[in-house]
């Protein structure tokens, strides 16, 4: 085999150790010629995210389809503060302690949030998230079974009453003495060129990275075998969420054989056993894809709020938040980015968050941006691509202008 500088690889990620050695991470140019059925599947195949979710036309007026609303970009100056209704907003999360054996613990769970605030209490009072009622985002899909409208609801619910119990622990890395935060990082930066090159599904990504953070919140991991388990976390998730996964070969190809099938095999059921088979999560992009919905976004915020959101996966510091939370953040850059109002009614009724609880989350979001190596920039290469809509050229607004 010929030494490691002269093989194709588009990119190499390096740790550094303390005594100067290092572990590369490669990811190849050229994929495997056996997956047929992978590198035929279309890049604009329904599953993918990036797709135009909003219920306004694409031309004309922005006139709405189906009884949906097109966006209003100013407010009233006589708007008020409406009450939301109980039903329909019956769960928030507002306090998040971690236990090390039981997960977030969270308080208010089933707290109902009406009213939610009076002009009197809060400087968001008069904001246009109160300005009205709230569109029915699932009329427009009732004869669609797909869409599965009778109980879409409920899923949700079900989803933010779990998400804090499948998140890790945001102190984790105090207890790894091999490894660091940046070099989860890395990782993670490494993660997401090859899940661009195998064309996988968003919801991939976010499985593996989960179940990277779980089971290191769980386990000690030396520097050499890190990669191991992100490959191995990639293995199971592609497994989880694909109709076409990738072949193990493939994934020791893409290790440049650091690893061996056995390896990769035995760390699978190192990796399961370790969470006792838990590999069903409420995933960020879930939440996004709904909240999406409910901002009625046009295919440039589509593209800007997945862009944002995949950021957040390589910043560890950003794990003290709910994927929730984070999905709503990133809509919320999104939309203020574009200039449209920040939050809405009706994103205040499928959300069940306030603007003014999403915008400390969307500020810490442009710091850790912000904060970033510009060594780590699998995720700008990604979204400056053409297919994507280059967002990543957009400049994002600063933390004070949220």
């Amino acid at each position: 085999m010929p030494p490691l500088h002269q093989q194709p690889f588009s990119s190499n990620h390096t740790i550094a150790a303390a005594d100067n050695s290092s572990t590369i991470y490669p990811v190849t140019t050229t994929m495997m010629n056996q997956q047929q059925a992978t590198n035929n599947r279309s890049e604009h195949a329904g599953r993918f995210a990036l797709r135009d979710v909003s219920n306004r036309r694409a031309a004309g007026n922005g006139a709405a389809k189906a009884g949906g609303k097109p966006n209003v970009r100013s407010r009233s100056t006589s708007t008020t503060a409406t009450t939301a209704s109980t039903s329909e907003q019956s769960t928030t999360i507002t306090h998040i302690r971690f236990n090390s054996d039981e997960g977030f613990e969270v308080s208010n769970r089933r707290n109902n949030i009406a009213p939610i605030i009076s002009q009197d209490d809060s400087a968001f009072g008069d904001s246009y998230q109160y300005s009205g009622p709230a569109d029915k985002i699932d009329d427009r899909d009732a004869d669609d079974p797909l869409c599965v409208t009778s109980y879409v609801q409920d899923m949700y619910q079900h989803f933010r009453s779990k998400e804090a119990f499948t998140t890790a622990c945001p102190e984790y890395m105090d207890n790894q003495q091999f490894i660091d935060q940046r070099m989860r990082s890395i990782l993670v930066d490494w993660l997401v060129e090859v899940h661009l090159k195998f064309k996988l599904v968003p919801e991939t990504l976010y499985l593996v990275v989960n179940l990277i953070d779980r089971y290191l919140a769980k386990k000690e991991v030396t520097r050499s075998k890190l990669q191991l388990v992100g490959v191995t976390a990639l293995f199971i998730a592609t497994k989880y969420e694909e109709i076409y996964p990738p072949e193990l070969r493939d994934l020791v190809y893409i290790c440049d054989r650091a690893y061996s099938k056995v390896e990769i095999i035995e760390m699978e059921e190192t990796i399961l056993k370790t969470l006792e088979y838990q590999v069903t999560i409420p995933s960020a992009h879930a939440f996004l894809v709904r909240y999406l919905k409910a901002g009625h976004a046009d295919k440039t915020i589509v593209q800007l709020s997945c862009y944002i959101l995949d950021g957040t996966l390589q910043c560890y510091k950003l794990l003290g938040f709910l994927p929730s939370e984070l999905a709503s953040a990133a809509v919320l850059i999104a939309r203020k980015t574009l200039g449209r109002n920040p939050w809405s009614p009706t994103l205040l009724k499928y959300a069940q968050y306030r603007e003014e609880d999403i915008v400390p989350v969307a500020r810490a979001i442009l710091e850790e941006k912000a904060a970033v190596s510009s060594e780590l920039n699998a995720v700008i290469r990604k979204y400056s691509r053409s297919v994507y809509g280059c967002v990543a050229n957009i400049d994002l607004p600063s933390v004070n202008d949220l």
